[in-house]
Formats: C-alpha cells, sequence, structure tokens
C-alpha cells in the first residue's frame, strides 16, 4: 500500500468510526477519538480511553497525559507527527469508567485495521487495559513493561505504563522514561532484523531449489 492509499485507507476509517454506534458509547460521546498521526509511522502508541478532553476535541492524549507523552517522545527526538497515537476506545467511557470488555471488542477491529494500514515496526501499549487487550495472558503491566514482546500474529509489542499513571504516582515517572529512553535501540534492531529477513528467505529458496 502506498502513502496516498494509507491517507485515503485512513480516512475512510476515520468517516467509519465516526458513525459508529456498535456499543452504547455511541450515544453518550460528544465526539470520537479515531487517534492520529503519521500515515508512515513506524510506532503506534496505544492508549486505553479518551478522557473529557479527548471527547471535546475529538483529539487523543490532548490533556494532561498528553503533555507527559509529549515531553516523552521529544526525550527521543520525536514528535507527535513523527508517529500514531491511539486508545482501544474511540468514544469515552461515562465518567471516564475503566472500558469495559464488550466495548473494547467493539473497538478492536477499528484498531486492527490501523494496524494493517500503518503497519508500524513497534506497537506499544499504555496502561493494564491496552496490554490486556493486546497481550492477554502475558502477565500484568507491573510486570511487562519495559519488556519486547513478539507474538504469533508477528507485531512486536512494547508495553509501558500509562502517562496518566506517572501524574499520580510520581515515583513512575522515572520508570516511564528510564522504559521510553530504551525506544530508539529497540527500533534500531528491529529496522535491522527486517533488513535481513528478505536475505534469509533468498537463501532458504536457493537451498530449497538445490534440494
Amino acid at each position: 500500500m502506498d502513502k496516498e492509499e494509507k491517507k485515503t485507507e485512513l480516512d475512510s476509517l476515520r468517516q467509519e468510526i465516526a458513525s459508529c454506534f456498535a456499543c452504547p458509547l455511541g450515544k453518550t460521546r460528544k465526539n470520537t477519538v479515531p487517534g492520529e498521526g503519521s500515515h508512515k509511522a513506524e510506532i503506534m502508541f496505544i492508549g486505553e480511553a479518551p478522557g473529557a478532553t479527548e471527547d471535546e476535541k475529538g483529539i487523543p492524549f490532548c490533556g494532561a497525559a498528553g503533555k507527559f507523552l509529549d515531553e516523552m517522545l521529544g526525550s527521543i527526538g520525536l514528535k507527535r507527527e513523527n508517529v500514531f497515537i491511539a486508545n482501544t476506545l474511540k468514544c469515552r467511557p461515562p465518567e471516564n469508567r475503566d472500558p469495559e470488555d464488550s466495548e473494547k471488542e467493539a473497538c478492536r477491529p477499528f484498531l486492527e485495521r490501523q494496524f494493517e494500514i500503518i503497519d508500524p515496526l513497534l506497537v506499544v501499549p499504555m496502561g493494564k487495559h491496552a496490554v490486556a487487550t493486546f497481550l492477554p495472558g502475558a502477565g500484568g503491566i507491573t510486570a511487562l513493561h519495559g519488556r519486547v514482546l513478539k507474538r504469533p500474529d508477528g507485531k512486536i509489542y512494547y508495553p509501558l505504563y500509562h502517562p496518566a499513571a506517572a501524574l499520580h504516582n510520581g515515583g513512575l515517572r522515572g520508570t516511564l522514561l528510564e522504559d521510553f529512553a530504551k525506544i530508539p535501540a529497540i527500533l534500531e534492531k528491529i529496522r535491522a532484523n527486517r533488513a535481513t529477513e528478505p536475505e534469509k528467505n533468498n537463501e532458504n529458496i536457493k537451498q530449497q531449489k538445490l534440494i
């Protein structure tokens, strides 16, 4: 899929999300929050659910937690326009309650489609609900944060604490910054591994022909 096709597909998906009423949140939202960022992003950050500010503006992570996320991105030389940011839910749960399983399942096809269109090198689920959605059975966020995990679907995940957690627990701020600092090296390794994959495939073909 080329750049223009990706843009077109993401725009179409955004419209589809805006007209979605697959769960009751469609009746209580002010705006859908489909996600934003680069269609050619190497990293996708996935939070939990939009809050009040996000619901008002239709933009993910535009409140206090978003400011900290921007700060962390800057610490590794990135900006919002370099990555793609979304949530497990595209609509705000009333009173900012936790996402329900049925709501996450209703929104999951949209996220999967975003994965397919953007094809990021690295998916970064932030917070317990994002981790539980994409890494079921792998463990909790306390055990998984800062670890690189490759799943059977071929996607590579790097779980982090949610930026909002650091606002409520100052002790997590340093942990998040330390985990974030590892992202450039992780990306470099993923790029290197992808670059060698065609060579391995070609070698396998040669060996098969010899047999």
